[in-house]
């Protein structure tokens, strides 16, 4: 019987061992062993190159003439007081306030527009964009202009071990990808941070990329800054296979509780 106790209580240690998940995996931003050192403090100098538009993008187009300033004035509060009000409308039906109010990007590139038509903005960045457009309202409006475009939102899709995975509309024109895992939630104990995959598309097509979010050197990363349509996708660890807990008194917990059963079953059987 004691041989029987003895197997137990190694059994028990091992699987508290192998079963939690050491912090190292779990820590963000790092200063990683053997490699140069990011100190706080560091100004890090970003070039972050400019968004271009592709297809199935949404833009937001506000047009206004003289009169129109005249009339209402300088009234940006008042426009987005309006438009959080229309937010929190939307949100609360589940819907998209620029999938219903904005200018979708096809699959030709064009978005269009009231009275104006089709307008080419594909491969474009937002100050282009606004520009083309520009130029084809001074066709119709013969006063000065005031021409605004902005993205419609960052969308993109957490999959895997977030704690809350689904797709996201953010209203940022920028978004840092500890944003985007923040929105989702964070990730989950198990999920492998150190092997985020990363979808991205654009015009030529997809891309995937592997991230390292426990390492400090990510924020110098070109994939630092989340872009529109980016899909990330979190692996769980092996330990997840193992189906113990996220830490060793959860794991301490579930193994004992199962070796409280095996030996009641082996006290049962002498017996």
């Amino acid at each position: 019987m004691q041989k029987y106790i003895l197997f137990l209580f190694f059994g028990v240690f091992l699987g508290t061992f192998y079963g939690c998940v050491p912090n190292q995996k779990i820590i963000y931003l790092q200063n990683k062993e053997g490699l140069e050192n990011l100190s706080d403090g560091k100004v890090i100098n970003y070039e972050i190159p400019d968004y271009r538009l592709q297809y199935n993008d949404i833009i937001d187009v506000n047009i206004k003439t003289v009169e129109d300033l005249l009339r209402d004035g300088f009234n940006v509060l008042g426009e987005q007081t309006t438009q959080n009000s229309m937010v929190g409308q939307v949100a609360q039906s589940g819907g998209d306030i620029y999938y219903m109010n904005g200018y979708n990007v096809d699959k030709e590139g064009f978005v269009r527009l009231p009275m104006i038509g089709k307008v080419s903005v594909i491969d474009k960045t937002i100050e282009e964009a606004r520009l083309v457009i520009e130029e084809k309202v001074k066709a119709f409006v013969k006063t000065e202009l005031y021409v605004k475009v902005k993205l419609g939102g960052i969308r993109y899709s957490a999959l895997g071990e977030f704690r809350k995975p689904g797709k996201f509309v953010v209203l940022q024109d920028r978004m840092t990808i500890f944003e985007a895992i923040a929105h989702a939630g964070d990730l989950t104990t198990v999920a492998k941070r150190d092997n985020l995959i990363l979808i991205r598309q654009n015009p030529e097509g997809t891309e995937i990329h592997t991230i390292d979010l426990t390492d400090r050197k990510i924020v110098q990363s070109p994939y630092y800054f989340i872009q529109p349509n980016d899909q990330l996708y979190a692996e769980p660890m092996k330990v997840r296979e193992l189906g113990s807990g996220e830490n060793a008194t959860q794991s301490l917990a579930l193994i004992v509780s199962s070796i409280s059963a095996v030996a009641l079953i082996l006290n049962i059987a002498i017996r």
